[in-house]
């Protein structure tokens, strides 16, 4: 860059060539030089190198660990600021997950020790770094370690646990991966003592492995022990388990009275026979997950909906009654978030008893997956009266509601984060994108997250497009996440956010999914990988 010398004053007495270029320097903070000209010529000479270590750090914590120690590579110097212990609070060493593979047990032990150390907050561990000389090391050298994942997933055998004397003693957090076939007891035997602590317990069985016609199911994991040593349990995420029943469900509720949060999704022996007594222990239960479970109607009626403080419930991909979704959301005085999803007795009679008796006044989530027995109508209908009030809307697997129900309702859903609309079975009419994207961008500001899964082919949408996904992306300024199937609209919507800098936003449905749980109050605790 060149700037004539009269722009830049140069105070009396300094006119000389070096005075002026020492000035220029100053002022500047760059190489300066006059040529034949008599011009400034500007010649930075600033690289990465001349930051200083603490910025070069800040750089790093915005990289994951495999890049970082890729980083470790370049020279001694970037070495030393990647061994950093505050760039390893939150670690994963599952190589399916964060591409990280340690080679050994010895340098393991030397991470844990020299890299790791009172920074570490968060670890993973698969099955073959899960030994005890490995727990020892980071009860001993990780005090502040307060969240951990352990992967028995994939066990064809566990190490040998017999000399094991000591646990992280400080954790809040703990996700165990079970195995199908290997009995855990002896482990769990020997970390009883250390986990009292714990507020946050995910169990995560083997659903996608399952087989429809299971030969034997075995109970990897004695829950009825493990309730004694959890007293202080809120969150319990006992997910896909194939042994899991309602006498662990009663288990858990009758030692853990400050549980808020139970979630048994795809635990498919559940059938809520002691769904009674847990609402009636359970006086902090707000939130309640039962999806894909074999719930039955004269059990879930039972239960005293009307005197629990249950907010938050999932009862997708049961085959409750309509008799028994009626007695349910007419009974539940603060239900907030429902998801009741590929259900086929939610009808319009379950909707229209839920309007007339005056419980949706706290609704916020309201998901509908798939239930194809509600009209457009009726939907329409409570939509209007509820719409303002709702932070979720997912009404997606129906091919019956169209863009035309969008467009009536999107102008009353002032408030909504979260919307679901469309689905992938081809139908017989087309959806004009243009008009909804417009539609979307004008009424709905606070978008943050938005799928549209309706076939490529029925979408349809002009040259002029892109005005209307000018408007969206402008509009909808917190939107983070917009779903699409693949194909041409999809291209184009992601071409323009890339030209805007929002390179993330886009995403296919071939690797991503929107879902209400976002709004569920226990949302981060119940996350696990």
């Amino acid at each position: 860059m060149n700037l004539k010398s009269g722009d830049l004053k140069v105070s009396k007495g300094m006119s000389s060539f070096r005075s002026r270029q020492s000035v220029a320097n100053i002022l500047l903070g760059t190489n300066v030089s006059l040529d034949e000209n008599h011009k400034f010529v500007f010649r930075s000479n600033c690289s990465i190198e001349k930051l200083p270590d603490k910025v070069i750090l800040h750089i790093f914590s915005y990289l994951s660990h495999l890049e970082i120690c890729r980083m470790a590579m370049v020279c001694r110097r970037w070495r030393t600021i990647a061994y950093d212990t505050k760039l390893w609070k939150n670690v994963s060493l599952r190589p399916e997950v964060s591409g990280l593979h340690v080679g050994s047990l010895e340098q393991l032990l030397q991470m844990v020790s020299v890299r790791f150390g009172a920074s570490l907050r968060y670890i993973e561990l698969p099955i073959e770094l899960i030994t005890h000389t490995v727990l020892h090391e980071l009860a001993s050298k990780c005090p502040n370690l307060t969240h951990m994942l352990l992967d028995f997933s994939t066990a064809m055998q566990l190490h040998d646990f017999s000399e094991m004397q000591a646990f992280p003693a400080k954790l809040r957090y703990m996700c165990i991966c079970l195995s199908e076939v290997i009995f855990m007891e002896g482990f769990m035997r020997k970390i009883y003592n250390f986990i009292n602590g714990l507020e946050v317990l995910h169990l995560i069985g083997t659903y996608e492995k399952c087989e429809e016609e299971e030969e034997e199911v075995y109970e990897v994991v004695n829950v009825h022990k493990m309730k004694s040593a959890t007293p202080n349990l809120r969150v319990i995420n006992l997910y896909g388990i194939n042994f899991i029943d309602d006498s662990h469900i009663d288990a858990f509720s009758s030692n853990c009275i400050q549980l808020e949060c139970l979630a048994v999704n795809f635990c498919s022996k559940v059938t809520g026979s002691t769904l009674k007594a847990l609402l009636a222990r359970s006086k902090h239960l707000k939130c309640l997950l039962m999806n894909g479970t074999d719930l039955k109607s004269e059990f879930v009626m039972q239960a005293e909906w009307d005197k629990c403080s249950v907010q938050e419930l999932d009862i997708s991909g049961t085959d409750l009654t309509s008799e028994c979704l009626i007695d349910m959301v007419t009974r539940v005085p603060t239900l907030r978030f429902l998801s009741a999803g590929q259900i086929n007795g939610f009808n319009d009679s379950v909707l229209k008893a839920w309007m007339e008796s005056g419980m949706a006044k706290s609704l916020i989530s309201l998901d509908l997956d798939s239930s194809d027995n509600i009209s457009d109508e009726m939907l329409g209908r409570f939509i209007g009266r509820y719409g303002g009030q709702l932070q979720a809307c997912v009404l997606s697997g129906m091919t019956h509601i169209t863009d035309q129900l969008w467009m009536t309702i999107l102008p009353t859903l002032v408030n909504v984060k979260i919307a679901v609309m469309g689905t992938t079975e081809r139908l017989g009419g087309n959806i004009h994108v243009d008009q909804l994207m417009d539609t979307i961008g004008s009424s709905c500001p606070k978008l943050e997250r938005l799928e549209l899964r309706w076939d490529p082919e029925n979408l349809r949408f002009s040259d002029k497009s892109q005005k209307a996904i000018d408007m969206l992306r402008v509009k909808c300024s917190k939107l983070r996440c917009m779903v699409l199937s693949d194909g041409r609209y999809y291209e184009t919507v992601k071409a323009n956010f890339e030209r805007a800098d929002r390179l993330t936003v886009v995403r296919t449905t071939t690797s991503c999914r929107v879902s209400a749980y976002h709004v569920l109050s226990n949302y981060n605790e119940l996350i696990f990988n």
